[in-house]
């Protein structure tokens, strides 16, 4: 007989390797193995993710193009596509001109005069057309345009995602301090099965009584996202632990039979 006869006591305890190479602890280290691989695809996933292999030309949101070219009614907007210069053309809704305030231009709090544009006979874009340093410049340039009816302009300008609904102060719950298409249709007129474009547009041009908005080309971006490079290293770190904690448990139960062994011997 040997001493693996489990009827002759042993008389050494077992290795590491002999605990790591049992059923047990193999049958362990191919579940370990699927969950690595599962991680090890999430990682290449996000990483494939992370780089933008057809990314912009330097300098392609300056080219100006048709507006339906870059997003339709009720689509968010690209991100490649923010701050794309686009043209338009439509006939103001002459009740809804609408003031927006806390806009800044060069640094200069102030107020936007805001329109709807019905670019087709049920679909519209909300444009902020100019800047106003005070809000009477901003009422007196709205009246104006309200005064000019239902007037056709060709608009070129950037398009800009919506800034979010904001909850107006108790004080004054008709001001707006956002740029929000939601916040200025729940004002429009006529709005009944009308679709609307999610983001708005900066006209590049203000009309008489107000100053053009300063609207900068964007900055532009990596074609790396880093942050999804750091999710792609997080699983491949989340693989490599799941291969540590296999070793770890199968050093842990290797470690309890030497001490049972030599509390027998002892």
């Amino acid at each position: 007989m040997t001493s693996a006869d489990p009827d002759v006591p042993q008389q050494f305890p077992p290795t590491l390797r002999e605990v790591m190479l049992r059923g047990r602890w193999i049958g362990t280290l191919l579940l370990c193995l699927v969950v690595a691989g599962v991680f090890a695809w999430l990682g290449q996933w996000q990483l494939a993710r992370a780089i933008d292999t057809d990314p912009p030309e330097p300098g392609a949101t300056e080219n100006v193009r048709p507006l339906d070219e870059v997003v339709e009614p009720g689509q968010y907007l690209p991100e490649p596509l923010g701050g794309q210069r686009v043209e338009t053309s439509g006939t103001w809704v002459p009740d809804d001109f609408i003031v927006v305030s806390s806009r800044f231009n060069d640094g200069a709090e102030g107020y936007w005069v805001t329109g709807q544009l019905r670019i087709a006979e049920r679909t519209s874009i909300a444009v902020a057309l100019g800047w106003a340093e005070t809000r009477e410049q901003a009422d007196a340039a709205v009246s104006d345009l309200a005064a000019a009816g239902a007037a056709e302009a060709s608009i070129t300008g950037r398009v800009i995602d919506d800034e979010g609904v904001e909850l107006p102060p108790r004080s004054d719950p008709h001001r707006l301090t956002r740029m929000s298409t939601a916040a200025l249709l729940s004002r429009w007129h006529d709005t009944e099965q009308l679709d609307v474009y999610r983001p708005y547009l900066a006209s590049a041009e203000a009309p008489a009584g107000l100053v053009d908005i300063a609207s900068p080309p964007p900055a532009e971006k990596s074609p790396v996202n880093w942050l999804n490079v750091f999710y792609a290293a997080e699983w491949a770190v989340f693989a490599g632990f799941a291969f540590y904690l296999w070793y770890r448990l199968a050093r842990d139960a290797w470690e309890r039979e030497v001490e049972e062994f030599e509390e027998s011997a002892a």
